[in-house]
């Protein structure tokens, strides 16, 4: 098995946030194992994405489905399109989290984050917090869960057009 380093762990995270603010969807796609899981939850604490709403609950399907209509002719929410910027706090490797296990080829890294979401002239501002479970496949790392923890999940929030 490939060693990999805490320095690894952390410019993944760093790698993966760029590709979103470059729009590079059809990469970070790629990141996810087959069965990974975006989740970003509805309340503090979360534990459960199946028995309890979710913000946003996504297999890789369904974020395939989402990427096509981001790119789509016809989506006119997106004509312009929106970007985005991620300012990332440094990735802290999460040695305690129960995912974590190193000598399985399992990592946990998070990272606290202030997201950007721009369209025209509507700017949104989010913060929270952006948990990893990693797994190495073939050598490299991919994303098994992104969790989202927004600071204000239980507010009413506007459309949320592209990844955090």
């Amino acid at each position: 098995m490939t060693a990999i380093m805490d320095q690894d762990l952390i410019d993944f995270v760093y790698a993966e946030a760029r590709m979103l603010d470059e729009q590079r969807f059809e990469d970070w796609l790629a990141l996810f194992t087959e069965d990974g899981y975006y989740w970003m939850p509805l309340a503090h604490g979360q534990t459960d994405p199946v028995l309890e709403g979710s913000l946003m609950y996504e297999d890789k399907l369904l974020l395939r489905v989402r990427i096509e209509r981001l790119a789509g002719q016809r989506t006119y929410s997106q004509q312009p399109i929106s970007r985005s910027h991620h300012l990332l706090q440094q990735p802290t490797v999460e040695a305690g989290h129960a995912w974590h296990n190193p000598e399985q080829g399992q990592y946990a890294v998070r990272a606290a984050f202030h997201y950007v979401e721009t369209r025209m002239d509507q700017q949104t501002l989010y913060a929270g917090w952006a948990t990893f479970e990693l797994l190495v496949v073939d050598g490299g790392l991919r994303i098994r869960q992104k969790r989202v923890d927004l600071v204000n999940c239980d507010a009413a929030l506007r459309s949320i057009q592209l990844f955090m």
